[in-house]
């Protein structure tokens, strides 16, 4: 737990100095905020609660994996609380953020370790997300994960 938790201030250090690299559409000033919300997403993944995840994410979320599963709000809540599904790090690289009004895409190259069900794995993929502004602040709407070309 203590190693998450170094890994965690670590790399919101590196997610903050790459805000920098943001991009964004109709000269919005919500990029930021959309790319803080995706970076909370990133340390609730890790280190997930129940109010911190409800918080982020939509109730009508449709979050696709890499391998054709489909979660939904609930699903995705409950897989990362029982351990099913377990990131033990995250790094997100090459992220940008495009807002269009209440809506904002988020894509990314998500690489991160695993302990899925106890089993150790790595992971990198291409991420899409969907983010809808909802009661003054964003949440995740859409997510699909795509394996990169070999």
């Amino acid at each position: 737990m203590l190693l998450k938790k170094a890994f965690l201030m670590a790399a919101a250090s590196v997610a903050l100095a790459g805000c920098a690299g943001l991009t964004s559409g109709g000269g919005t000033t919500d990029a930021p905020a959309v790319a803080a919300a995706a970076e909370k997403l990133r340390v609730a993944m890790i280190d997930p609660t129940p109010a911190a995840l409800d918080a982020l994410v939509a109730e009508d979320l449709s979050y696709g994996h890499s391998g054709g599963k489909v979660d939904t709000k609930a699903s995705f809540i409950a897989d990362l609380m029982s351990g099913a599904s377990d990131f033990v790090t995250i790094a997100i690289t090459e992220q940008s953020v495009k807002v269009a009004g209440d809506a904002a895409i988020v894509r990314h190259t998500l690489t991160a370790d695993t302990l899925d069900g106890g089993k150790p794995g790595k992971v990198a993929i291409k991420i899409l997300q969907v983010w809808q502004k909802q009661g003054g602040g964003w949440k995740l709407l859409a997510r699909q994960a795509v394996r990169p070309p070999q």
